[in-house]
């Protein structure tokens, strides 16, 4: 069921992208953040698929893995598109029944901020998770935010949590096939019935899971805590993070790519 759900995982490839940086591609994430929420008109929507389409060229990632990351989360995108279509009053009328009231505008919004949320998801993939491995995004939040430890912020435990989170990620997705198999072998049922005894039935997953994630969230400090961690003072990298004028050249050129969205969606208004 989930065991083909690459959210937070590492693609194992030999791309410019795996090789770049992780500080550069965690800039070049918030460039893109940006620039993906600045984007309005559909010309340059296309030039921002352009662009992530090459991302993901770049990155050697092939089109099943992008899917395979998309897929788990387009309920969500389609949530936000009906919120919106919803919630939206602008416009001409296109149906109107009591309290609901669809107009065109609101559905060309709702369409936009779907097709947004998707493109952040596949550039954040692109960006972090599938070409940089979760110890690699540790080490470079650590480095970007080193300025704060000044006014005593906890950067590096901060950075190891995060780490964590993404490590874990496709542990928790397994366990959660592993328990749902395990329910539907004793007779549950996830796929029929109504809505709502089908998220009823979602009980029987997310209360062993939980109880799961506690036990092994004790066992990783256990295990921590065994090997003497202590935090971030006075700890060496046994593979110091070094930008090259490679990696100055790729964030660079996306950098550019991105501001030439922005400047042909600039330029339509």
């Amino acid at each position: 069921m989930l065991e083909n759900v690459s959210i937070g995982r590492y693609y194992k490839a030999d791309s410019i992208l795996h090789r770049t940086d992780p500080r550069v591609k965690t800039i070049l994430y918030i460039v893109y953040l940006v620039a993906i929420f600045m984007i309005k008109s559909t010309p340059a929507l296309a030039a921002l698929a352009a662009t992530v389409i090459l991302q993901a060229v770049m990155a050697k990632i092939k089109p099943r893995v992008l899917w395979e990351t998309i897929k788990p989360l387009l309920p969500i995108a389609i949530l936000i598109l009906v919120i919106n279509i919803l919630t939206i009053r602008q416009g001409n009328h296109i149906f109107a029944w009591k309290a609901i009231i669809i107009t065109d505008y609101g559905i060309t919004r709702a369409i936009l901020m779907a097709i947004r949320i998707i493109f952040l998801i596949v550039s954040t993939s692109i960006l972090l998770t599938l070409t940089t491995t979760p110890l690699k995004l540790c080490d470079a939040l650590e480095k970007l935010f080193a300025p704060l430890n000044y006014i005593k912020v906890p950067v590096h435990d901060m950075a190891m949590m995060m780490s964590i989170a993404l490590r874990f990620i496709p542990t928790l997705l397994e366990e959660t096939d592993k328990i749902m198999k395990a329910q539907i072998s004793r007779g549950a049922d996830y796929d029929t019935g109504s809505f709502i005894n089908r998220i009823k039935g979602y009980v029987t997953v997310l209360i062993p899971l939980f109880v799961s994630s506690f036990k092994r969230a004790e066992d990783l400090a256990t295990a921590m805590d065994a090997r003497c961690y202590s935090g971030g003072a006075g700890r060496t990298k046994l593979h110091p993070l070094k930008i090259t004028k490679t990696d100055i050249l790729v964030g660079l050129f996306l950098t550019l790519l991105a501001a030439l969205n922005v400047v042909i969606d600039l330029s339509l208004r």
